[in-house]
């Protein structure tokens, strides 16, 4: 099968989308499927066989720089024509995959769009409330374009459905258990998430660092569980950075920056908690890589997170908000080894069920649908050409 990707963000941008995006190219190629990904920004100019096309884009400033948003050229047009696509998979159509909508539909071709970012509601916690309305109505309109729209949380599957989304599915989750596991601990990163006092309990947060994270939330549990020695270690960057420096002045918190490869799985398998305030996730990928390092999650009772997490088995769900549950939460697995311990090799169990391969698998099954769907609709397709491996 030829597939058309178009995405809102990829490589270099490290995000749990671009991860998402990348798992399932790799597993495609194992399967035996091409892909041809559109992607703005700086991105690598292929992504193992699969080309990847550099669409010309702008920095989303002031709001969100490391955003870039693609703008569509007639060379888009000419790739897709002389791609051929089976199908084609809008990523988050919002800008550059509403355009990957738009042309599918133009050239009569098969279309699965998949939903990862509550743009809508980020738009409200970066300060642009104005955009919650005609963003919601217009990444509706787009998904009600495709043959099959898929989520990647059952929450959000329930969410696409009130606001109107149409033939909505679940891509299930999936994460990659080899890379992180409890054994990638190492005392070097111990040593550095905890800035030279590896005895102290951690708690860690991995991802960006923006204001749709919720991450001022941890200021007072932090103050609060000082009375135990907890340190914090925040790894990832972004947007609110500056602000949460300022915001964590005076607090036991590292800001790492960037980690990748060996050197996250080392982190997260060095920490004690993983602490996930966020109430915007739609699914919350960090949190399932934090459970097959063998560390529990304690995270809001929001957004996908409820769909990683299962509550007091393999971490804990927190009302958004309530500072003193998540306090205690908190201090319970920091204080309580074995109660760590246990939660901890629940989390990796669980964690072990969702392999890459087999979700891989099941989004091929959903383009096959697309396909079928969109012949059954449109007398006028050509005939289907055989079924690539």
């Amino acid at each position: 099968m030829r597939v058309a990707l178009f995405t809102e963000v990829f490589l270099p941008k490290v995000d749990g989308v671009v991860t998402r995006i990348t798992r399932s190219l790799d597993q495609l190629t194992e399967l035996g499927h091409t892909a041809l990904v559109f992607a703005p920004g700086n991105p690598p100019a292929s992504y193992g066989p699969h080309r990847v096309v550099r669409v010309r884009s702008v920095s989303f400033r002031p709001w969100y720089p490391e955003l870039r948003i693609g703008l569509p050229t007639p060379r888009i047009a000419q790739e897709m024509i002389d791609f051929r696509p089976d199908v084609v998979h809008a990523v988050n159509p919002v800008w550059l995959a509403a355009y990957g909508v738009v042309s599918a539909r133009r050239r009569n071709l098969p279309l699965l769009a998949s939903f990862h970012t509550d743009v809508p509601s980020y738009a409200t916690r970066l300060g642009l409330p104005f955009l919650r309305a005609p963003s919601e109505g217009w990444i509706t309109w787009m998904h009600n374009r495709a043959e099959v729209n898929l989520c990647t949380s059952g929450q959000m599957v329930q969410r696409a459905r009130d606001v109107g989304i149409r033939e909505v599915d679940l891509w299930p989750k999936a994460v990659d258990t080899d890379a992180y596991r409890p054994g990638a601990a190492t005392a070097a990163m111990r040593e550095r998430l905890t800035d030279g006092h590896p005895q102290a309990p951690l708690v860690l947060y991995v991802g960006r660092l923006s204001k749709e994270k919720d991450l001022d939330q941890l200021v007072e549990p932090l103050r609060r569980l000082q009375r135990y020695g907890v340190r914090l270690a925040l790894v990832g960057s972004g947007p609110g950075r500056d602000e949460l420096e300022r915001r964590f002045a005076g607090t036991p918190t590292v800001f790492t920056g960037y980690l990748g490869g060996a050197d996250l799985a080392a982190a997260y398998a060095s920490a004690d908690v993983f602490a996930f305030p966020s109430t915007t996730e739609t699914l919350g990928l960090v949190a399932l890589e934090s459970m097959a390092s063998g560390v529990p999650v304690v995270g809001a009772d929001a957004g996908g997170i409820p769909f990683v997490i299962d509550d007091a088995r393999t971490g804990f769900l927190v009302r958004p908000g309530d500072a003193d549950t998540l306090t205690d939460r908190l201090g319970r697995l920091v204080t309580d080894p074995d109660l760590r311990a246990t939660m901890g090799r629940a989390a990796r169990a669980d964690a072990e069920q969702h392999s890459w391969r087999a979700a891989t698998e099941a989004l091929v099954g959903y383009y096959e649908l697309a396909v079928e769907r969109h012949a059954g609709r449109s007398p006028m397709h050509p005939v289907l050409r055989a079924r690539r491996p």
